[in-house]
């Protein structure tokens, strides 16, 4: 059966924010209806072909692992049954379709405009700044690491948000100017103790988590919540690990396929990294859906179901 693609989505309810994946509506005054695409970027340019079951691998493992922290942690998920979505909300009907695996609904909340990064590896752009200055954010790294080394201890790397380009590091200092030291306090500690469970969780099912990013928002009772996406392939870096070893870029669980065919093109002098981007080869986009559905059996234990989505 062919998979239902979603890539911009047209619903019948006031559209808070569209992302790089993600389409966000209002559902009255205190609830949210976030919309996970297939879409799929790289190196900030989003393409133009879309990435078969990425929407519902992205939603479906957000809510997974809500599920196992939901005695631990408060987050915003109220609902992923595209049917209980639609019964609450009849003008959605015509586009069950859509929704169905790829729609959260959520409680509203004020979001915290800070990314709480946590990174138990060292990778991506805070490998390149150590690389330069033995810091992370300003802020003093240990002597001697290797690319993609286990830190001492997970670093807590708050970062700016940004709709579209790069998210900017910052300090815990910085945050707290913008937060306030009891928030960032407590973001802190709420996003090693997810962090530090996903990672265990993962550990026993051979994936590394080497770095992730959580959103928080308070809810209109005070309370501090888990929203967003939560350990997908989108907002982590999941490696192998039967071949993990320090000193290397390692393999990934996410669109490494489709970076590395990317980066072939732009050696090549094809595409100069900016938009537009290159026609995808549809082995790309396959390999890319793969990597995605592989990551969600792994960490979940059991295969997306794919046969609802088609």
């Amino acid at each position: 059966m062919t998979p239902t693609l979603v890539g911009r989505t047209e619903l019948p309810l006031p559209c808070v924010r569209r992302g790089k994946v993600r389409d966000v509506y209002a559902i009255g005054d205190d609830r949210l209806l976030l919309v996970a695409s297939d879409r799929v970027s790289a190196f900030d340019v989003v393409m133009n072909e879309l990435v078969p079951f990425k929407g519902a691998v992205l939603t479906q493992i957000t809510a997974w692992w809500l599920r196992q922290f939901e005695t631990e942690i408060a987050h915003h998920m109220l609902s992923v049954d595209a049917d209980e979505i639609v019964a609450a909300t009849p003008a959605l009907r015509p586009h069950v379709d859509q929704l169905r695996g790829r729609a959260m609904l959520g409680r509203r909340t004020d979001v915290f405009p800070i990314e709480c990064v946590v990174r138990g590896y060292i990778s991506g752009s805070a490998w390149k700044e150590y690389q330069a200055t033995r810091t992370l954010a300003g802020e003093a790294l240990p002597d001697g690491l290797l690319e993609s080394s286990p830190f001492p201890r997970p670093v807590f790397s708050p970062a700016t948000k940004a709709e579209s380009g790069h998210d900017e590091n910052i300090t815990v200092s910085r945050m707290r100017e913008v937060v306030g030291a009891e928030v960032a306090e407590t973001l802190e500690r709420l996003a090693r103790r997810v962090y530090e469970r996903g990672r265990d969780v993962a550990a026993a099912r051979g994936i590394i988590i080497a770095d992730t990013k959580f959103e928080f928002g308070r809810a209109p009772d005070g309370r501090i919540l888990l929203i967003d996406e939560v350990m997908t392939p989108d907002s982590s870096r999941f490696w192998p690990s039967d071949q993990y070893a320090p000193g290397r870029v390692q393999p990934s669980f996410d669109k490494q396929p489709l970076r590395d065919w990317l980066d072939g093109e732009r050696r090549a002098g094809r595409w100069d990294g900016n938009a537009p981007p290159p026609t995808l080869p549809p082995e790309v986009v396959a390999a890319t859906s793969a990597r995605y559905l592989d990551a969600f059996r792994r960490i979940t234990g059991a295969p997306l179901d794919t046969s609802a989505l088609s």
